[in-house]
């Protein structure tokens, strides 16, 4: 198995020791992360998750859970802009993401049927923010349309803008962007593909 950058970063740190076990290095890597976040200086801090639609990259700052991506989003590039746009301080650091594990967890065994997370929504600005704070409004088990998600926002001509917003929603499955449907009942786009879309709506017994 290959070693990551920052498990490498770790093993140096603690006496570039010549050779390390796997559990030894897990260890070090852990002991790094807890000692980063006591200093404040673990800006992001990432984990994955394996669910029914796939592996979720999850990552979080100090204020909140700020992404959540599908696989077919390319985590290593997702986590190449949260080191541009949010900080370069990004780690894996496991227990920061526990809540939103957990809960994420709950949800896809039908145990949950709101997140309770504090959010990072700083990756969205102006109106496609707007629309996500709109969508939690959508009940669990329910649809709504791109055009009533316009009016909702206070735009009612803005439909395809709310298409955009849910489209670059940086925090599908907690932000429910799935939930929102063309006004035919067709599914319409999805960031982690129709088939993870229509998965998450069976999940609630809304499609």
């Amino acid at each position: 198995m290959m070693t990551q950058p920052q498990d490498l970063a770790a093993a140096e740190l603690f006496g570039g020791l010549p050779e390390v076990g796997e559990e030894a290095l897990s260890r070090l890597h852990a002991r790094l992360a807890a000692d980063a976040d006591a200093a404040g200086i673990l800006d992001v801090a990432y984990r994955t998750i394996d669910t029914p639609v796939g592996p979720l990259l999850l990552a979080a700052t100090g204020k909140g859970l700020i992404r959540v991506a599908y696989a077919t989003e390319n985590h290593d590039r997702v986590l190449d802009q949260l080191a541009t746009r949010v900080s370069p301080r990004v780690l894996r650091a496991p227990v920061r993401l526990d809540p939103a594990a957990r809960e994420i967890e709950e949800y896809f065994a039908g145990r949950r049927t709101r997140f309770e997370l504090p959010l990072d929504l700083r990756l969205s600005t102006g109106f496609r923010r707007l629309v996500l704070t709109q969508l939690p409004g959508i009940a669990y088990g329910t649809t709504a349309s791109y055009a009533a998600m316009a009016v909702a926002a206070g735009s009612p001509r803005a439909v395809r803008a709310v298409g955009t917003a849910c489209a670059t929603n940086p925090l599908p499955v907690v932000v429910p962007c799935h939930r929102v449907v063309r006004s035919d009942g067709t599914l319409g786009n999805y960031v982690g593909g129709t088939a993870a879309k229509q998965a998450l709506l069976t999940l609630e017994g809304a499609s």
